[in-house]
């Protein structure tokens, strides 16, 4: 576990941490590596400071642009999902936002791609990752929408915004065996989808209804 993020959560209690873990085990998350990483994970680091004050709630949070930073929940959940593949080593991460699920991912897959069309998003979460000394992430500032082709394939692609439909091009840069982990539909109506690929076959499952804020073309 990276010592840098053990150092980052000293400003919470332990116990405030605890709470959370048990709530989110209650939820139905079993995984121990994904629930040490959240206890250990610093999400006041990843909000704003007036809000810091809630970080560990399972709650989500606005974080500017529109956007916001997920539910411990939501981020236990779909991590816990993409490992059940396996031992998956590359993942591609669409919509970095503020960085948080990018630095849970971090200690869990040794290659961490991570793509956001928000510049002034992803130069904080930059730093965030620099001052956590989490140096198995790779940043590109990119429309969502087309993945990251030129590291592809990875074993497992998690998006954290909604499409209306399925990308495509996401299915594309799956390796054999991956797994993509997406909420998919229009706001209201969306539900957290697993697809896996087999070959040349594609298997999806729905997961849960979920909330997201809906991914979008184009940079800015």
């Amino acid at each position: 576990m990276n010592s840098r993020l053990i150092q980052g959560v000293g400003m919470t209690s332990q116990r405030t941490r605890n709470r959370l873990v048990e709530e989110l085990r209650k939820k139905g998350i079993t995984n121990e590596q994904v629930l040490q990483v959240i206890s250990v994970t610093p999400r006041h680091l990843f909000m704003e400071e007036a809000l810091s004050s809630r970080a560990y709630e399972n709650i989500s949070l606005p974080i500017g642009h529109g956007q916001t930073i997920s539910q411990p929940y939501t981020v236990a959940k779909m991590t816990e999902v993409l490992l059940e593949g396996g031992n998956p080593k590359r993942i591609l991460e669409v919509g970095t936002g503020s960085g948080y699920q990018t630095a849970v991912l971090s200690p869990l897959f040794r290659s961490v791609f991570t793509v956001e069309r928000i510049a002034p998003l992803l130069e904080k979460a930059k730093k965030r990752f620099r001052e956590l000394k989490l140096n198995n992430i790779l940043c590109d500032y990119s429309d969502g929408n087309w993945g990251w082709k030129s590291k592809a394939p990875f074993d497992a692609i998690i998006v954290t915004a909604a499409p209306e439909t399925l990308p495509a091009t996401l299915l594309d840069q799956l390796a054999d065996g991956g797994r993509l982990v997406i909420p998919v539909g229009k706001k209201g109506k969306q539900e957290l989808h697993l697809y896996q690929r087999e070959g040349d076959d594609i298997i999806s499952k729905q997961l849960e209804v979920v909330s997201f804020v809906p991914l979008l073309a184009g940079r800015s």
